[in-house]
């Protein structure tokens, strides 16, 4: 605590004044967010957080709150790590490869967890908001997860991650950074719109895995708001999912045009699109027929900042005629 002081006319008024310590940023009074149907209130910025996978990490990392940080989890368990995901989380320890325990993050006397429902935290499962509470930890649900334990699953747009960047930015005192990546997130985006206003949106189908069931995007995951934004149309837009598993004769039926398929730092999709056009009921489907697809990343089809990018890369693909 420092002192101050401030001269108002003739008189000299002393004033204490609370000196914003390195740690982490001040912030005037307490922040309450709207979040998977709860309304949850921080009397302070949290110091010692923990966020689950690489998508959810980079919000984090974009809004620069690593020093914030006391480490991240669900990376390695499942991905190759990045070049650029490992510089951005410098020297950050991996708590856990895959989903943490709670006792991993008691451990490591986490105030903040940063997760979602599969996304980290399983419903019914040993890790939720309300076993976390129970130590003092705060969970914040990533938005596009809610769909996975409402009552229906509303059609994904953007909104998904504006929202997340501008509730955790308000979180850890970071509001106006947060505001103005979303404001240039919504710039690149209405670029793309202007660009291709007025063409017709292809039929495009996500491809994640699977071959007697396709795991795949419904209406509610964020590849619906991505492919919308590019131009395109999800064939299983219609269907009131997430992620998830649907038949075959569905994406037969529908037809797609385009097929995206989800990357995974190695030259899996090309075995899996092999399996796509060469399979006798998948063949005569046009994107198959075409041989049109596109290879996205995992990060850049669940909620983070390479959603943008990945708008932009997809536009072009969908829409190749208006991007000389």
């Amino acid at each position: 605590m420092a002192r101050g002081t401030v001269i108002v006319g003739r008189r000299l008024l002393t004033i204490l004044v609370f000196a914003i310590v390195a740690t982490g940023p001040a912030r005037a009074e307490p922040v309450t967010v709207e979040n998977c149907g709860r309304s949850v209130t921080f009397e302070r910025p949290p110091e010692r957080a923990v966020s689950q996978d690489m998508n959810i990490s980079e919000i984090m990392f974009a809004l620069d709150l690593r020093s914030r940080m006391v480490g991240v989890t669900g990376i390695t368990g499942w991905y190759k790590m990045t070049s650029a995901f490992r510089q951005a989380m410098g020297s950050l320890p991996e708590l856990a490869s895959k989903n943490p325990s709670v006792e991993t993050l008691v451990a490591a006397g986490a105030d903040f967890y940063f997760a979602g429902w599969y996304y980290g935290m399983q419903p019914g499962g040993a890790v939720t908001p309300e076993s976390l509470a129970t130590f003092g930890i705060a969970t914040y649900v990533l938005s596009e997860s809610c769909a996975h334990v409402g009552e229906n699953a509303p059609t994904a747009t953007m909104d998904l991650l504006y929202d997340d960047v501008l509730n955790i930015g308000r979180i850890f005192g970071r509001a106006d950074r947060a505001a103005a990546l979303v404001r240039s997130y919504r710039t690149r985006v209405d670029r793309v719109r202007d660009i291709i206003a007025g063409n017709r949106p292809p039929r495009v189908f996500v491809l994640d895995s699977g071959e007697e069931k396709p795991f795949t995007a419904g209406r509610a995951a964020m590849p619906t708001a991505i492919i919308a934004a590019a131009g395109g149309h999800n064939v299983l837009g219609d269907v009131a999912m997430s992620w998830g598993r649907i038949g075959w004769e569905a994406v037969i039926a529908r037809d797609p045009e385009v097929v995206i398929i989800v990357g995974y730092q190695d030259d899996s999709w090309r075995d899996r699109w092999e399996f796509f056009r060469n399979h006798p009921a998948l063949s005569g489907i046009t994107a198959a027929r075409r041989n049109r697809f596109v290879v996205l990343g995992y990060t850049e089809l669940t909620p983070g900042p390479n959603n943008i990018p990945a708008i932009e890369k997809l536009a072009r693909a969908l829409h190749p005629e208006r991007f000389p």
